[in-house]
């Protein structure tokens, strides 16, 4: 399965910072579509390695949680300046 969009939250769009996006597109499974981030957290924690982000390297989605205890995803740690996940299109 493959991450290929992101919704922002409100008022964020233009953030480059992961705990701020709202929903991933997630493609190659049997229901594509958005999914909250909080759903793919514990999808991953179950499924590790079987989502990745849909720009080369294709790194694998990784479950995380931020200071404040909540739930969000980020792409594997790689040679790019910023996520992955950021660059995907944002709709």
């Amino acid at each position: 399965m493959y991450a290929k969009k992101i919704k922002m939250q409100y008022g964020c769009s233009n953030s480059n910072n992961v705990q701020e996006i709202a929903e991933i597109y997630v493609d190659g499974c049997n229901n594509p579509g958005f999914f909250k981030k909080a759903d793919l957290h514990d999808y991953l924690k179950k499924n590790p390695g079987s989502i990745k982000v849909y720009i080369s390297p294709y790194p694998d989605l990784i479950p995380a949680v931020s200071s404040k205890g909540e739930k969000y995803v980020r792409s594997e740690s790689n040679d790019t300046p910023r996520d992955n996940l950021l660059r995907l299109p944002r709709v």
